[in-house]
C-alpha cells in the first residue's frame, strides 16, 4: 500500500477564457502559483474545477498540463466525478497514465446506492486502478452519506489510502478517525471550516478550496497543526475563518473564481447552468479580502 501524504491539497478551479473555452495557459499560471507556495498537493477536476461541465477532450488536455507543471513537485490527485463504475474505471485509467499519484473518487451520485452497492463499487474500482484510490463524500452533493462504519470496511481495501469526508460535523469526523486509527488510511476534511478542529483531533489535513487563493496560508495552517503547533495554526484558522465561509457563498465555486479575478488571476467565469457570485455577496467577499490585505 502507498501511504497518503498529509498536508493541504488544493481543489483546483478550473480557468476559462472569455469564450468558456479552456484557458491552458491560465492553467499553467495557477498551477505555477500552487507550486511556488509549495502545497502538498493539488487535486483538481472536482466540483470546484467544474467537472461535469467539461469535455473528456477538456478533462484529458487538463490533465496533460497538469503533469507537464507539476509531476514530481506536488502530488497530483484529480477526481473522476461520476455515478457509473465502467466510467470511473475508464478515468482512473486515464488519470494513471497521465500521471496522477492518487485518484479522488466520489461516492456515486443521483442513482442513489444501498450501501452494498457503495461499497462493491469502490472494491471493484480499486481492484481495477493502477494508483491509490481516495474515497470522496459530500452528501449534499450525490444524496448519500458515507458513514463512518463503510469508511472503516473500505478503508481495509489495500488500495484505498484515504478519505476526503466533506461532512462538517465534527462528531462524524472524530468517528471516522477512530474507527480507521489501527488502518494505513489518511482522513482529510473537504471544508476549511473543518481544517484546523480535524488535524488537531488526529486528521490528515485538508482538500482546500481556500487553497486557490491563499495556498501558503493554507499550507503552513496544515503543516502548524500536524506539527503540533496549534496556537500558530489556530491563529491562521480565526483570521481567515470568514473568508473560508466566503469561499462557500452561494455555489461553490463561485467564490474562489470571483476572489481570483478580483486579484487579476486567471479563473474567468463559470459554465452554465452554473453562473456568476451575486453582487450582494461580491461585496462581501471584497470587503473579507481588503480587511486581510489581499486587495
Amino acid at each position: 500500500m502507498q501511504t497518503m501524504k498529509n498536508g493541504a491539497y488544493t481543489l483546483l478551479i478550473t480557468p476559462f477564457k472569455e469564450d468558456m473555452s479552456l484557458d491552458e495557459e491560465g492553467l499553467r499560471i495557477l498551477i505555477r502559483r500552487q507550486l511556488q507556495a509549495e502545497i502538498d498537493g493539488i487535486a483538481p477536476l472536482g466540483v470546484t474545477g467544474e467537472n461535469t461541465l467539461l469535455t473528456e477532450d477538456e478533462i484529458e488536455k487538463f490533465m496533460k498540463i497538469m503533469a507537464e507543471e507539476a509531476k514530481g513537485k506536488t502530488k497530483i490527485v484529480p477526481d473522476t466525478c461520476t455515478m457509473s463504475l465502467w466510467k470511473a474505471i475508464e478515468r482512473v485509467k486515464m488519470f494513471a497514465d497521465l500521471g496522477a499519484d492518487y485518484v479522488s473518487v466520489y461516492s456515486p451520485f443521483f442513482v442513489l446506492p444501498k450501501t452494498d452497492g457503495v461499497i462493491k463499487y469502490y472494491e471493484k474500482l480499486a481492484d481495477a486502478s493502477p494508483i491509490p484510490i481516495i474515497l470522496h463524500n459530500a452528501q449534499a452533493r450525490t444524496g448519500i452519506n458515507l458513514e463512518p462504519e463503510t469508511t472503516a470496511l473500505l478503508a481495509k481495501h489495500p488500495n484505498i489510502v484515504g478519505i476526503k469526508d466533506g461532512n462538517k460535523k465534527l462528531d462524524h469526523l472524530a468517528k471516522v478517525i477512530y474507527l480507521t486509527q489501527n488502518e494505513d488510511f489518511a482522513v482529510f476534511t473537504g471544508k476549511d471550516t473543518t481544517a484546523f478542529p480535524l488535524v488537531c483531533f488526529g486528521g490528515s489535513g485538508s482538500f482546500t478550496v481556500a487553497g486557490n487563493v491563499i495556498p501558503e496560508v493554507m499550507k503552513n495552517m496544515i503543516k502548524f497543526a500536524l506539527e503540533g503547533k496549534i496556537e500558530e495554526a489556530r491563529k491562521l484558522h480565526n483570521e481567515y475563518y470568514e473568508l473560508f465561509e466566503a469561499f462557500r457563498f452561494e455555489t461553490n465555486p463561485m467564490g474562489a473564481k470571483k476572489a481570483l479575478n478580483l486579484l487579476n488571476l486567471p479563473a474567468g467565469s463559470l459554465r452554465l447552468p452554473l453562473t456568476e457570485l451575486s453582487e450582494k455577496k461580491t461585496e462581501i467577499l471584497r470587503k473579507i479580502m481588503h480587511e486581510k490585505g489581499l486587495l
